[in-house]
């Protein structure tokens, strides 16, 4: 299978980014799979039920990032 890559980085307030991730935890827990749509077409990854969460905090003195990363 060809490698499918879609990355999007916008702008939110925090409780919007907070709303994104609860909905996020919310399909994990709930179902085998998670949805998302980009530019009109539909994806659906089915999920394990074991996988592989990598956590990564980097401080800079301008920058603050946290990346959390799923993958199985």
């Amino acid at each position: 299978m060809e490698l499918l890559e879609i990355e999007r980085k916008e702008t939110l307030r925090r409780e919007e980014a907070a709303k994104r991730l609860h909905a996020l935890a919310d399909a994990l827990s709930r179902h085998n799979a998670v949805e998302f749509e980009r530019g009109g077409t539909r994806f659906t990854l089915k999920v394990p039920d074991q996988i592989e969460v990598k956590v990564e905090l980097e401080v800079e003195d301008d920058e603050t990032e946290l990346e959390i990363q799923l993958s199985w």
